[in-house]
């Protein structure tokens, strides 16, 4: 790629931003039906297909294959983020009104801490090329650590520390996260849900965001990716709430995801594997894990 200009840039951020306050206001008390959510779905697909077609034409049809895989690889991976919706809204028994709110207000931090990690890990890797085959070694570890012990069982740790050290009421207080109990400031569920799934985001980005570097080392086309993958997020929680818990391998085949993705970094130095290829193995990982579930239902 060519040095991405200023305006490129600034499409992302408008993209971003409209797409972010559609999602945080319309309908604030609504709660969506699973057909609705369905509908949103697409749309979120859609608009990030539109810009996958908007690098091909700006920067060429390699770049635009990075970003299809790169948006593909970063879409797999935070279906991971859904379980950890689940837990915590059922443990804190959040209506189903208030975790729109709650979702929306953590993609918008989900979207600094990434861009954060994101040109962090673009400047060491420019410095240091060697950093990718640790970059490599954290997804292969994180890949066998999933298939050891469920993500599930780590943030519902991060969930109890939470419980223990934040002063708070088990009691909702309208819309609010802080409110006020005997003249003290104390955190409602809705803000002990909103810090329970910032935090776990921040170590699923730890693996996610390094597995983008195995397609491509552009900044521009990992933030983007990471950023349009991850705001369809809640209403993909709303269509798949009921369903995930009942795909009991789609967990392998998310550590098979990330082991791909580790593999591709540490033999980068003799295997190129082409962006179109990358976007067919994960297909096929994620479609092997749903597919072997349904049959085992």
């Amino acid at each position: 790629m060519t040095a991405v200009p200023v305006w490129a840039w600034a499409v992302l951020a408008l993209v971003v931003c409209v797409s972010i306050s559609i999602d945080l206001f319309a309908h604030r008390n609504h709660v969506d039906s699973k057909r609705g959510a369905l509908a949103w779905s697409i749309a979120w697909i859609s608009i990030a297909l539109l810009f996958n077609l908007f690098v091909a034409i700006k920067f060429g049809l390699p770049a635009g294959e990075q970003f299809l895989a790169a948006y593909l690889l970063e879409k797999s991976l935070s279906v991971d983020n859904l379980f950890v919706f689940i837990l915590v809204f059922a443990a804190l028994r959040i209506p189903e009104n208030e975790q729109r709110r709650v979702l929306t207000w953590g993609i918008v931090g989900a979207i600094v801490t990434r861009g954060v990690l994101i040109f962090v890990g673009a400047a060491a890797v420019q410095r240091w090329h060697s950093v990718l085959y640790v970059f490599g070694a954290l997804l292969i570890y994180a890949a066998f650590k999933l298939l050891r012990e469920p993500q599930q069982d780590s943030e519902n740790r991060v969930l109890v520390w939470l419980e223990r050290h934040v002063p708070w009421t088990r009691e909702l207080a309208g819309h609010r996260f802080i409110t006020r109990i005997d003249g003290r400031r104390v955190a409602t569920p809705l803000m002990l849900a909103l810090i329970a799934i910032e935090l776990t985001d921040i170590v699923f980005a730890i693996d996610s965001v390094p597995a983008a570097f195995a397609i491509t080392d552009e900044p521009f086309i990992i933030y983007s990716s990471n950023l349009l993958a991850i705001l369809g997020l809640r209403a993909l929680y709303i269509v798949l709430a009921g369903a995930l818990a009942k795909l009991r391998y789609l967990r392998f085949g998310l550590a098979a995801v990330l082991a791909f993705a580790g593999a591709k970094l540490l033999l980068s130095s003799w295997i190129v594997v082409p962006p179109l290829a990358s976007v067919g193995i994960i297909a096929g990982c994620i479609a092997i894990a749903v597919v072997a579930s349904l049959r085992r239902r």
